[in-house]
């Protein structure tokens, strides 16, 4: 059976791509057939005709994954707003038959595969008369995720609120990756052992500015 993580975090603009990367890269040097998928990106760019997930761009680039990026992304929107704004806005829908029938699709070629969530882990992908949330796919495509979180001021609330919500849908959590994080800073130490005592949960890497590679044997915990 194909393995999978679902990276999700306390919310936007926080690093899940980045660290997506950088945890693809990890697996697929360390030999595994890895691959990667994104249910909805919004905030694509346009080269020439062509409208370019640049997440999933930056992650098949970062990781050696020879694929299209819009091969691996099932609704791929313009307008950097949340999908269900997005989608309302292109007058199309977010249909989650169609997320999993791609998930299966790619995770039939892999032995593991990356899926990147949108913001964080309320999220809307519909707000009509269906509403779908990040949760939602997540209980789709049948995964544990990792919380990813920002190590700067603040993290302590919206991180063990993020993993009280997720166990709070009976979401499985393997653990807690702090971006940005400075080892220098006093605050960024006290953080991560705050974050650890209040979840139980294990912070299985810190990621500082500029890292080109995850520290930490982590594969073998999800």
């Amino acid at each position: 059976m194909n393995k999978k993580i679902f990276i999700t975090a306390t919310g936007t603009d926080v690093g899940k791509t980045y660290v997506s990367a950088l945890i693809l890269k990890k697996i697929r040097e360390s030999g595994v057939n890895a691959g990667y998928f994104k249910p909805a990106l919004s905030g694509a760019y346009r080269r020439g005709e062509r409208l370019i997930p640049g997440d999933a761009e930056y992650v098949c680039t970062v990781s050696g994954l020879n694929v299209p990026p819009e091969s691996v992304v099932s609704y791929c929107f313009e307008k950097p707003l949340s999908p269900h704004l997005a989608a309302m806005s292109e007058k199309r829908i977010i249909d989650p038959a169609v997320i999993k029938r791609d998930f299966d699709r790619i995770s039939a070629e892999y032995d593991f595969v990356i899926i990147e969530g949108c913001g964080g882990i309320m999220c809307p992908l519909r707000m009509d008369k269906e509403r779908v949330l990040l949760e939602d796919i997540i209980k789709l495509l049948d995964s544990d995720i990792i919380i990813v979180a920002s190590a700067e001021l603040g993290t302590i609330n919206s991180t063990v609120l993020a993993a009280e919500y997720a166990r709070s849908r009976g979401i499985c959590i393997r653990g807690i990756i702090l971006n940005r994080y400075d080892n220098s800073s006093i605050m960024h130490r006290d953080n991560k052992k705050c974050i650890e005592e209040l979840t139980g949960l294990p912070v299985l890497a810190c990621v500082s500015n500029g890292d080109t590679a995850i520290n930490g044997d982590f594969f073998a915990e999800i």
